[in-house]
């Protein structure tokens, strides 16, 4: 009898475990689906989601117009960090500090915009596998603005 409840016991165990690791490969799954490269709404930038850690960042990888007119690579030249002014945009990284959510939530992070050289609180949001709703934010996420991003297909 003891050994027959062992068995059993022994055959729950394992079963939770195969189950209980499906259920965290398809977890890692969910939350890797942000990355990737991807289209900022302006059509400006290409913004290149990658992990580190248990956390995810993003760094400026296309820029649509990568010079200045008048020649030169375009920088960071309204960042607050005066030091920081001659760094250029491409390869800038923009995305820091995300956490996935579940659901396609990532949040604790923050976005910073070189258009005006702020950093805001952000929550990116996929609603499907191709589209990010990425929302900068100063306090609560109520104030604050959304600019839909587009994943960008590599062509063969």
């Amino acid at each position: 009898m003891k050994r027959k409840k062992i068995l059993t016991l022994s055959v729950i165990l394992l079963v939770s475990i195969f189950v209980g690791s499906l259920f965290a490969r398809q977890d890692g799954k969910e939350k890797d689906k942000i990355l990737g490269v991807w289209e900022v709404g302006s059509g400006k930038a290409r913004v290149k989601v990658f992990a580190y850690g248990n956390k995810f960042g993003g760094k400026i990888v296309w820029l649509k117009e990568p010079n200045y007119p008048e020649g030169g690579v375009k920088v960071d030249k309204n960042n607050p960090d005066e030091a920081l002014r001659t760094k250029p945009l491409l390869g800038y990284t923009n995305l820091t500090g995300f956490e996935a959510k579940g659901d396609g939530k990532y949040e604790n992070g923050t976005i910073y915009d070189p258009e005006n050289g702020s950093t805001y609180n952000c929550v990116i949001t996929m609603p499907d596998d191709n589209t990010l709703e990425v929302r900068g934010y100063i306090g609560v996420s109520l104030f604050g603005r959304t600019d839909v991003w587009k994943r960008v297909t590599v062509k063969k």
